[in-house]
């Protein structure tokens, strides 16, 4: 149909005023204005065109097809029409489709610097990265001001494993356009995958900061925050993101892994659920809901979980090695090594893999691959023990240490200090003078330890040395192998005043003196499967002992249930440092812990020690026996199943009796003053 003269003005008219209706984003107004060209004449090309674009932009993407295609039966040489095509083709998964129209955009007109970033977006959701780099850098070559290309040549360099070719193209896009919400968020997302958390960080809090609309740049702040180990922020940050996109399956899941940190198990398992619910496809989502069913000892819904993870992406590492956490709980050991391999081949550079792969290899005793692949953990993403970055090199064992001054320092928990300090004696009678930096509550404890130790409390400033050596690096330094553990204890010993204090408010009653410890630090994450409660253990106690409650905290049910005993005497509101746990110690004729510092420090002291394991233990407790190799007064009572601790108790409380039977045993009175 050809325009008269007399319908050409208005139609003009309206496309201009549609256009800059568009342009301030005024949408349906702009659709209104070309819908009333059309109407005035039904093929005019800019109607048809924009009206397609407007369609693009509202998320209609069929619909925009279907008018840029009538648009360029009009005028098949727009090259603007043809790459807008692209764009809305691309939306819609056609990306062959969508590349066929950026190559007639840019055939027609080869100049064209959208075009070919526009190309190169359909390269990318192809997965043809290298060939989206080249068409971005061909945009660039014709437009170097160009903010949008650089943004996406910054993320195909980061898919071709160019994380610094990436940051400086997000810097050059940054420059260009400082208030660019998606630069400043692609920038973050490769400083989280470097490990610069707190600059991750920023640069998702400037970009939420710009867009608070933005719910990908509240997800991703959230992922920072929880790798810094904010854990309810992070969780305020993805309930930001699932408010703003409450179909983000992603950030959902992310929830949980949050909510499961906080140890709020059954709304984590929701939360990870409710992504599944989403996008059933979704193989983060089923592998994070395995973690969390793990938590619940539900092991064969968790397998399943992570073997549906596996099945939908076989090549992503994550759920190999969380189908391994689960096997290796279920003590299927060869298969739990199996599948860390397996999730090693998919990402050779695997941190948590190769950590997870080295503690099964430590439970097994196989310390000779066990200790090497422990070092793996300085890599490690996530809440991990952070390596202290010193001038001095490290002592890997090799060099000689003959006067030489060697720095020791704590990396985790206090029973792991306690466990390893005894190395501090091996490195003194090699010639070093040694500097053991430990956490304050233990300073007064360790001040004791054999040989010259120069103890220094953690962030104090440290005295001059030549070289330096985490705590538990110290058995790969020394090559231990499960017949040369140095188990001659004690290495620890309780301050005579100490002892003296305590035994002076303990008194001599006649009895046996059992000390109980039950559950640890509630925030631990491996709290559910070696935490017990009270309620469980104080049924089972035999009379005739006299029982003292040597945890230095409660929680509320347990002091519920001490009011209800007075069999069991809580000393922890006494206890300072662990120069008073070890004293109480002493005082005690038998130590009955759970795994946790105090099982550890009764063992480094020689006191007799009952320790109660889980199913599937730390690594440092081996598997099948019920002696220690770490610590020689140690006997070990061990979970029949995963969860289960009846048999386990009741083993324990029929060996009180026996112990203890007919008024036997006496109070110790403290072997060393």
């Amino acid at each position: 149909m050809t325009a008269t003269s007399s319908s050409l003005n208005p139609v003009r008219a309206l496309l201009q005023q549609g256009l800059a209706l568009q342009q301030s984003g005024q949408l349906p107004q702009a659709e209104h204005r070309y819908r009333h060209a059309l109407q005035l004449q039904p093929d005019n090309f800019d109607a048809l065109h924009l009206l397609g674009v407007v369609a693009y932009q509202a998320g209609r993407h069929g619909e925009a097809v279907e008018l840029i295609d009538r648009a360029l039966a009009q005028n098949s040489a727009d090259a603007r029409a043809h790459s807008n095509r692209g764009l809305a083709l691309r939306e819609l998964g056609r990306h062959d489709d969508a590349l066929s129209s950026f190559d007639c955009a840019l055939t027609i007109d080869p100049a064209h610097a959208g075009a070919w970033n526009n190309r190169g977006h359909a390269l990318q959701s192809a997965g043809r990265n290298a060939e989206a780099l080249h068409s971005y850098e061909r945009a660039l070559q014709l437009n170097p001001a160009f903010a949008e290309a650089w943004n996406n040549r910054g993320i195909s360099q980061k898919a071709l494993d160019q994380p610094q070719a990436a940051l400086e193209s997000y810097e050059r896009a940054l420059a260009l356009k400082p208030e660019f919400a998606e630069a400043w968020n692609n920038r973050g997302v490769v400083l989280r995958d470097l490990r610069h958390d707190e600059e991750a960080l920023a640069c998702f809090e400037r970009a939420v900061a710009l867009a608070p609309g933005y719910a990908d740049g509240w997800n991703n702040r959230g992922t920072a925050l929880f790798a810094l180990h904010r854990l309810d922020d992070a969780l305020a940050s993805y309930d930001r993101a699932t408010a703003l996109k409450p179909g983000y399956a992603e950030a959902w899941s992310n929830r949980g892994m949050a909510l499961q940190g906080l140890r709020r198990i059954d709304e984590a398992l929701a939360s990870v659920e409710h992504s599944i619910h989403l996008e059933p496809g979704y193989a983060d989502g089923h592998n994070n809901r395995g973690l969390v069913l793990r938590e619940t000892k539900q092991l064969a819904a968790a397998l399943a979980s992570c073997e549906r993870a596996i099945h939908i992406k076989p090549d992503r590492p994550e759920a190999y090695n969380s189908r391994g956490v689960v096997l290796q709980d279920c003590r299927r050991i060869e298969e739990a090594i199996e599948s860390y391999a397996q999730a090693i081949a998919a990402d050779a550079g695997y941190a948590d893999a190769h950590w997870n792969l080295a503690l099964c290899r430590l439970l097994t005793g196989d310390f000779a691959q066990g200790w090497p692949g422990y070092e793996w953990r300085w890599r490690q993403t996530g809440p991990t023990a952070q390596k202290h970055r010193f001038a001095q090199a490290a002592w890997c064992g090799d060099e000689p240490l003959e006067g030489k001054t060697l720095l020791l320092h704590s990396e985790q928990g206090y029973g792991d200090t306690l466990q390893f300090c005894r190395y501090a004696k091996l490195a003194h009678e090699r010639g070093a003078r040694v500097i053991l930096e430990v956490p304050g509550a233990l300073r007064p404890l360790l001040e004791c330890l054999e040989g010259y130790v120069q103890v220094i409390e953690s962030g104090a400033a440290l005295p001059a040395f030549d070289l330096h050596c985490p705590l538990l690096s110290m058995p790969l330094a020394f090559k231990t192998r499960l017949d040369t553990i140095p188990a001659r204890v004690p290495y620890l010993r309780a301050h005579a005043l100490r002892i003296a204090a305590w035994r002076e408010q303990l008194r001599d009653s006649g009895h046996p003196r059992v000390g109980l410890v039950w559950s640890g630090n509630p925030q631990h994450s491996n709290d559910r499967n070696r935490s017990i409660p009270l309620a469980e253990l104080a049924t089972l106690l035999p009379h005739g002992p006299h029982y003292f409650s040597l945890q230095k905290d409660l929680r509320e049910d347990d002091t519920a249930i001490l009011a209800t005993r007075p069999d069991i005497l809580h000393l922890g509101d006494g206890i300072n440092d662990f120069a008073d746990s070890a004293a109480l110690c002493e005082l005690m004729d038998l130590v009955v812990s759970v795994d946790t510092s105090v099982a550890h420090l009764a063992g480094a002291l020689g006191r007799p020690l009952w320790v109660m394991l889980p199913y599937t233990p730390d690594w440092r407790w081996l598997l099948d026996r019920d002696d220690s190799p770490w610590y020689p007064s140690a006997r070990l009572f061990r979970q029949s199943s995963p969860g289960d601790w009846e048999i386990a108790l009741r083993q324990i409380c029929d060996a009180l009796r026996r112990r203890y039977a007919a008024g036997a045993g006496h109070p110790a009175q403290g072997r060393r003053t």
